[in-house]
């Protein structure tokens, strides 16, 4: 799981990471999104909302850690929302989370 934080914090570093609902919402319309990232303390409506809506566009989704790993990952406050917006780091990623 440090390796899985770790990454994320470079791809935050890199630019390549939307946070907040609207605006990874607002991105996985654009379908600019590769991989949708929800904390697994997110509300169940939060999660049907983002589930529901990156199934519609086709992007994979991982309910994954709680909101202040996230958001500590990436050097800023709790994020239930994350959103990869380059292929690259979103394969590597899910590469690691199927391991």
């Amino acid at each position: 799981m440090n390796a899985f934080y770790s990454f994320l914090g470079l791809a935050a570093k890199a630019g390549k990471i939307k946070t907040g609902e609207d605006t990874v919402l607002r991105e996985i319309r654009k379908q600019a999104v590769w991989l949708v990232i929800v904390a697994g303390d997110a509300s169940p409506n939060t999660l049907k909302k983002f589930k529901d809506k990156s199934s519609y566009y086709n992007i994979p989704v991982c309910v994954i850690g709680d909101r202040e790993s996230l958001g500590s990952a990436i050097g800023k406050e709790s994020r239930v929302i994350l959103g990869i917006m380059d292929d690259g780091f979103a394969k590597k990623l899910r590469a690691m989370l199927d391991h």
